[in-house]
């Protein structure tokens, strides 16, 4: 806010001592982190792949990463209190006008926020991201801009989708017209955070690291700095914090803690810190709900979260993950559904629907089983824990807070007697997993059918941000409620066909499970690959789902391979990972 000019030359002629003091007022107000019209600095958002088909289905509400379209709030000036304005704009009586003015205890909450603006960057990446499609290569290479900010042990936290298959970061502090090199230490895909390093000693002379505060509570007000869209330099909104529960995480397809703010998180925002009253960051800005009939719903990863991928890190030397308990439970808020299971009337808990065949904890849980509580918290019947005065959360927060390898006590209710298991925490193997890692997707190729497996990211890349609408309801199906019998396993497609004269006939078979070859089950691609290589039987049958057939002279197949590779420039018939 702009000091009252007008008022200040009406105040009356002051000693040099007050002269002396407010110039340095000024000075104090004057690099306030907290202008009234911030200035966003602009970024580039990732380019959605195009959808390969569109059904026309109705859209749901979806959660974006930094992509709100609301305004930030603007700050209301100050009140009109009795008493003459000197020239900052402060309000001091005419008994105090010819007194030396002290600074207001609020200037030091305003003196320590300097530090951490300063420590907030911007980060320039360049990405390359694999062409799911094409799997034997890459997409072409494109430019973002996103936040992050300086932590301690010379190290700056940002977003992972802000750093996802980089080729190159480059980190410039605020003020500076330097880029400096950084070197990614760890992504955590599930929490979206990414941890980065900068090794020229130069970038963190003069710059204090930011500190980390407690899990705010609803309606406390919080500050989001970051370079967003609209322009150059560095930009802040405000806003409070409206809502704090288990949220979706875009980036990872995960469910973790989250904070729900009013404040504007816009494309550029992502990685940026959110500040609290008192300087210091309580979370980081990541994604926004992007709906006609919301505005102003940005959410940030709380504190929690960055702990636990700071320590897991430190920990482990590399990032491990959340780890996860493998079942499916239902509520039990039905009293003839509690009496059927054998509940008395002072238990509570959550039934056992599935338990995921390979998770350590398949090993002692039974379907059925009533979860009573976990390491010592009791659970309600519907599946919340006490999380603070007058809040509930979801009993998978407690499990969140766990490390992979972590042991956790649980106690059951089975057939009306109590018992209790020390089970041991680890990933979530799914099916069809979230991400792949960063790695390159694997595809086989023979007779110009295309081969690969089904993860996330190639649905998103298929069919869209809306895949979960546009997809086949088979592959959905097998997404949302399928479980991997065993750790190996994988859900390979034929993602497409090449066309040529070998596979007259079969060019339509698209997105299409592979069952089994020769009449033997499909476990995995390289499976598929090996007994492929290993044919040496006159034909080759594919069984494929919706009851289709491939067949193949295996002689001439594989000749015909080498032509179609050749004439769409395919360098293998495998990916790397295949070939050892």
């Amino acid at each position: 806010m702009k000091p009252s000019q007008k008022r200040g030359r009406k105040h009356k002629r002051q000693d040099a001592s007050s002269a002396e003091n407010e110039a340095k007022d000024a000075s104090l107000i004057e690099e306030s982190p907290l202008p009234l019209s911030p200035e966003p600095a602009s970024a580039s958002d990732t380019n959605p792949s195009p959808s390969r088909r569109n059904r026309g289905r109705g859209k749901k509400r979806r959660l974006n990463n930094n992509n709100d379209q609301s305004e930030p709030s603007q700050r209301s000036p100050l009140p009109h209190q009795n008493g003459d304005c000197n020239s900052n704009g402060l309000i001091v009586s005419s008994a105090m006008a010819s007194e030396s003015i002290p600074a207001a205890p609020s200037w030091e909450t305003v003196v320590k926020a300097v530090p951490s603006m300063d420590a907030v960057v911007k980060v320039f990446c360049v990405h390359t991201e694999p062409n799911f499609s094409l799997p034997w290569q890459r997409k072409r290479q494109y430019s973002s801009g996103s936040s992050g900010f300086i932590i301690g042990g010379r190290r700056v936290l940002t977003n992972a989708h802000s750093v996802e298959h980089h080729t190159q970061v480059k980190l410039k502090k605020r003020g500076s017209d330097t880029k400096y090199l950084a070197t990614v230490l760890a992504i955590g895909t599930e929490c979206d955070i990414a941890l980065l390093t900068v090794n020229d000693d130069e970038f963190w002379e003069g710059v204090s690291p930011v500190e980390f505060g407690d899990l705010p509570a609803l309606q406390d007000a919080v500050t989001v700095v970051g370079y967003p869209i609209g322009g150059d330099t560095i930009s802040v909104t405000s806003g409070v914090v409206s809502r704090m529960e288990i949220l979706s995480y875009v980036h990872g397809s995960t469910e973790l803690l989250g904070l729900q703010i009013d404040a504007a998180i816009n494309s550029g925002n992502s990685g940026g810190p959110a500040f609290n009253d008192k300087g210091r960051c309580v979370g980081i800005a990541f994604q926004s709900l992007k709906h006609e009939d919301a505005e102003n719903i940005g959410y940030v990863i709380p504190t929690p979260v960055i702990g636990h991928f700071i320590q897991d890190y430190e920990k482990h030397n590399k990032y491990t993950g959340f780890p996860v308990i493998g079942i499916e439970w239902q509520k039990m808020e039905n009293p003839d559904l509690r009496k059927k299971m054998g509940m008395e009337s002072h238990q509570k808990g959550v039934r056992i629907r599935r338990i995921e065949p390979t998770a350590p904890e398949s090993q002692v849980l039974k379907p059925s089983d009533i979860i009573l509580s976990f390491d010592g918290v009791n659970i309600a019947n519907d599946g919340t824990v006490p999380f603070r005065h007058g809040e509930r959360i979801g009993f998978s927060y407690l499990i969140s807070q766990k490390y992979t390898g972590d042991s956790a006590l649980v106690k059951i209710l089975r057939n009306k007697e109590i018992l209790e298991f020390n089970i041991k925490l680890a990933i979530h193997k799914k099916l069809i997993p979230g991400h792949i890692g960063g790695k390159p997707p694997s595809y086989f190729i023979v007779a110009g059918f295309v081969f690969t497996t089904v993860s996330v990211p190639y649905l998103r890349s298929e069919y869209g941000k809306e895949y979960e609408f546009d997809a086949p309801v088979k592959l959905l199906d097998k997404h949302l409620h399928a479980m991997a019998q065993s750790v190996d396993e994988q859900l390979v497609v034929v993602s497409q066909v090449l066309v040529s004269d070998i596979n007259i006939g079969y060019e339509e078979i698209v997105n299409t499970q592979v069952l089994a070859f020769n009449g033997k089950p499909v476990k995995n691609l390289k499976c598929l690959a090996e007994m492929v290589e290993n044919c040496d039987d006159e034909y080759m049958e594919f069984s494929l789902d919706y009851d289709q057939i491939v067949v193949l002279q295996t002689k001439t197949a594989k000749e015909a391979t080498l032509d179609i590779l050749t004439t769409h420039c395919i360098p293998s018939a495998m990916s790397d990972d295949l070939k050892n």
